[in-house]
């Protein structure tokens, strides 16, 4: 049976998420989790594009919070998977808001006072200085965000299996082969770990099997069907890669 307090056991993909955060449905616990879910997603992704479009900071956050707020009030209409990619929906979504802003000019600072997410690392416009190029277009940005996004969330998730399994410190010494950053040889890796080097050889591979199994899971959550998650999966690489 499903549990309607894990988002990932009563959506399993992001369509499913937004269909679930619909009007009315905001303060039941789906509708809860499903918001809090899209909005720890793609509350900065969409704030970095709104800021590549020439918009100040404090604009910037307040479209975003006001985005998200009309998606409580009115939803998102009718999601069809069909559609294809997730990202490429919302951020249609996100153009035709801002398409019609002047029309809601007046009412836009509304949303700044809602808070859907809480900032545990960087601020959105401390971390926009930090990675967003002025020569990118907006678009490409939003790709990024959203492929780094994707990249955390997978990273996050196998902490927390590794650290429930006791592998913690294990996680720790190898999540450099994950991401590029390797920072130790691996006889220094064993040392550390009290494993032979070949040991440090295995757990390397099966961390980077689980890996890709988490993040194909979670690229699958925002395509319409099977057959474009190849074609997705390779491209948040090759966004990444532009970074």
């Amino acid at each position: 049976m499903n549990d309607p307090e894990n988002p990932r056991d009563f959506a399993t993909t992001q369509w499913s998420l937004v269909a679930a955060a619909h009007p009315g449905e905001e303060n039941s616990a789906p509708g809860r989790a499903a918001l809090e879910t899209l909005c720890r997603l793609y509350w900065y992704p969409l704030y970095a594009f709104v800021r590549h479009t020439g918009r100040g900071p404090d604009d910037a956050e307040d479209l975003t919070q006001a985005f998200f707020t009309r998606v409580i009030e009115k939803g998102f209409g009718s999601p069809d998977p069909a559609r294809g990619r997730f990202r490429s929906y919302l951020l249609g979504a996100m153009k035709n808001f801002l398409a019609n802003e002047h029309k809601r000019s007046a009412t836009l600072k509304r949303g700044g006072a809602v808070r859907f997410v809480e900032w545990d690392a960087m601020p959105p416009e401390a971390r926009y200085a930090a990675t967003a190029a002025p020569a990118d277009p907006p678009e490409l940005l939003f790709d990024r965000e959203w492929a780094e996004t994707t990249v955390a969330g997978a990273l996050r998730d196998l902490r927390a299996e590794m650290v429930e399994n006791g592998k913690g410190e294990q996680f720790d010494a190898l999540k450099g082969c994950l991401t590029g950053k390797e920072d130790a040889p691996r006889a220094e890796l064993a040392k550390r770990l009290g494993l032979s080097e070949n040991a440090v050889a295995v757990a390397t591979h099966r961390l980077r099997q689980h890996y890709r199994r988490l993040m194909r899971a979670a690229v699958e959550e925002t395509v319409g069907n099977a057959a474009d998650l190849d074609d997705e999966l390779r491209y948040l690489r090759d966004v990444l890669r532009k970074r």
